[in-house]
């Protein structure tokens, strides 16, 4: 008798429901079964593939080498290795996102043993947070004080003996990332609990470079915000309070798709599908590769093409950037974050670019548009974040490295690709029309 344990966004031990559940069900002999899901694997981009490869090592190695790798469909792959295994069940943690949803039903129509859902990647599973009349929230405020209010257990050890079942499986990918798995996960966040007391008045400052990345570990469940929720609460600081504050802002946009799977690629708010966007051209590739002029902008998207990372403040900005000045859809600036984030979440990125662009649940008003430069003066007050990316901007002490043509400019440097005030003007024009 054994079970298997389809390991998906919760590549751990420790604080995983779904592998006690399954080692329980398996009188302790479990498969580790990871799928490589073409329609997932071929679309990610290469920040994220490396550093799902380079978990799945570390998880490999937790299993005592016995990680199961298949390629292929998994409703083909699980039901085959749950036969080949004889299982007597298959344990996974549930999936909220929409394709997620849709390819847990087909398996388990295809397998002969059932199909065990425990847990999520989420402190409160999408759907359980409702209103007085039972129903689901659309404001991020009330839906943040009944999640807390709500509660969540607490976090789970790992299991204490497990027999690792071997079976035939695929060469695991190669991946030179480094930094992944549930101990570098663990070790990170542990570090960064000194800190957190800072969170709230540090966040906003990417020359400081001191936020957690912990959405990175939490993409692919190398910790569980289960886990992360237990330290934060022995911690009495405005920081840990506003961290607490974004993990419910990260469940919130899970309970939002899993209600409205359109919500990934469609406007919540109808009335934008009417609004005019110009067509992708040059002004779209100078946006994708750091070179429109405005330096703030331009060390964001410089940052993600080479990091695979971008600070939170600074996503907002070149999303607003992109949407209001360069009036260019909020979907091709979503899939460009999906292709180039380590940490690429559907939920949270196209959630998060639906409230940049004013047309999703509790957005920001579309006319609140952010001056390219005024916010790099105000987050990055010294230019040490734009010099930290702009190489052709080092030779400019300051804050004038946000406004190089003040200063005499700089050679390979472009000049602004539009001007600020005029695309502002259009934005509340092209508002104005769908109002």
């Amino acid at each position: 008798m054994a079970a298997v344990m389809w390991f998906r966004r919760d590549l751990r031990l420790a604080d995983n429901p779904a592998l006690l559940d399954a080692v329980s069900a398996g009188d302790g002999r479990v498969v580790a079964l990871f799928v490589l899901d073409p329609r997932l694997w071929d679309r990610a981009g290469d920040p994220r593939r490396e550093h799902l490869a380079a978990s799945l090592r570390s998880l490999s190695e937790s299993v005592d080498g016995q990680l199961v790798v298949r390629r292929g469909d998994p409703v083909e792959v699980v039901p085959a290795l749950a036969g080949e295994v004889g299982a007597t069940s298959v344990h996974i943690s549930a999936d909220h996102a929409p394709y997620g949803q849709d390819r847990d039903t087909e398996v388990e129509a295809s397998l002969n043993c059932p199909l065990v859902a425990t847990g999520s990647p989420y402190a409160i599973a999408p759907g359980r947070i409702l209103n007085q009349q039972n129903r689901p929230y659309q404001v991020f405020t009330p839906y943040f004080r009944r999640w807390l209010e709500h509660g969540w257990r607490h976090p789970v050890d790992p299991p204490a003996k497990v027999d690792w079942i071997a079976a035939d499986g695929d060469n695991l990918p190669d991946s030179t990332a480094e930094g992944a798995g549930e101990q570098a996960a663990l070790d990170h966040w542990r570090d960064y609990l000194d800190d957190v007391g800072r969170y709230d008045d540090e966040r906003d400052r990417p020359d400081l470079d001191s936020i957690s990345r912990m959405s990175i570990p939490l993409k692919y469940g190398e910790i569980h915000p289960r886990t992360m929720l237990a330290d934060l609460a022995r911690k009495r600081s405005a920081g840990a309070e506003a961290y607490r504050r974004q993990l419910a802002w990260r469940e919130f946009c899970a309970d939002l798709l899993a209600r409205h799977p359109e919500a990934a690629w469609k406007p919540l708010r109808p009335e934008f599908e009417r609004m005019e966007y110009d067509e992708p051209g040059d002004a779209f590739e100078a946006w994708c590769e750091g070179r429109t002029g405005f330096p703030f902008v331009d060390a964001g998207m410089r940052q993600l093409a080479e990091s695979g990372f971008l600070h939170n403040r600074v996503r907002m900005v070149v999303a607003s950037f992109l949407v209001k000045d360069l009036h260019v859809h909020w979907r091709l600036g979503a899939r460009w974050f999906m292709r180039s984030l380590r940490d690429g979440d559907l939920a949270s990125n196209s959630l998060n670019w639906q409230w940049v662009a004013g047309c999703g649940a509790d957005a920001a008003p579309y006319f609140r548009i952010f001056n390219p430069i005024g916010q790099g003066l105000k987050f990055d007050p010294d230019g040490e974040y734009v010099r930290r990316w702009i190489p052709e901007l080092r030779h400019l002490d300051g804050k004038a490295a946000h406004e190089p043509l003040k200063h005499g400019g700089a050679d390979g440097y472009p000049a602004p690709i539009v001007d600020h005030a005029e695309a502002r003007r259009e934005a509340l024009r092209r508002y104005d029309a769908i109002r």
